[in-house]
């Protein structure tokens, strides 16, 4: 399997189910990911050293304009996306299978966590993990300790308040918070987004 069709069985939804060549792929890489994160997290290196690493564990673009402090944790990394101008705090997790995408210009406060991985309700099938993306728009802000999980897509503009859980997907210049993440109400500025 190579990175292209394990992005596809994801886009698609595609279970991902123990003893399958998807599973053996994802677990390849979550073990290269895990190295080269302990790698960035554990020596001195400047922003441009942190994303070139970065570039070959996501194997995709990380743009010059995008910082990204350590410790962070990729759990596959293959299908990590980032945008321009994004922040990365520090502290941050993301369980990208499912996908991850982050917008231009989005802020990520400390220990933000990203889930886009399910286990099967059944107990009898608990092996089987099911993923959903996350979708964060431009401009957003995200602040420290939240939780955003899979299947999730945050609009362009919107607020997460820290240590929310986001569960639903958030309307373009909403400000969300709480547990389960209700909406607060519109970013002041809304109409220009």
């Amino acid at each position: 399997m190579d990175v292209s069709t394990f992005r596809q069985l994801m886009d698609e939804r595609c279970a991902l189910e123990p003893g399958t060549e998807a599973m053996r792929f994802m677990h390849e890489k979550a073990n290269r990911a895990r190295r080269l994160c302990q790698k960035i997290n554990s020596s001195e290196f400047d922003e441009d050293e942190i994303r070139a690493i970065l570039r070959d564990v996501t194997q995709s673009p990380v743009p010059e304009s995008t910082t990204i402090l350590p410790p962070v944790t990729l759990d596959c990394g293959v299908n990590f996306h980032v945008g321009e101008g994004v922040f990365i705090n520090a502290g941050c997790s993301f369980q990208d299978q499912g996908g991850v995408w982050i917008g231009n210009r989005t802020l990520i406060g400390h220990q933000v966590v990203i889930a886009t991985l399910n286990h099967d309700e059944d107990p009898t099938q608990r092996g089987i993990l099911h993923p959903a993306p996350v979708i964060i728009e431009d401009d957003v802000w995200v602040g420290a300790h939240a939780t955003i999980l899979g299947g999730v897509t945050i609009g362009r503009g919107a607020i997460i308040a820290a240590g929310a859980v986001v569960t639903k997907d958030v309307a373009p210049g909403m400000i969300v918070a709480g547990v389960p993440a209700a909406p607060i109400r519109r970013v002041t500025s809304a109409e220009k987004i």
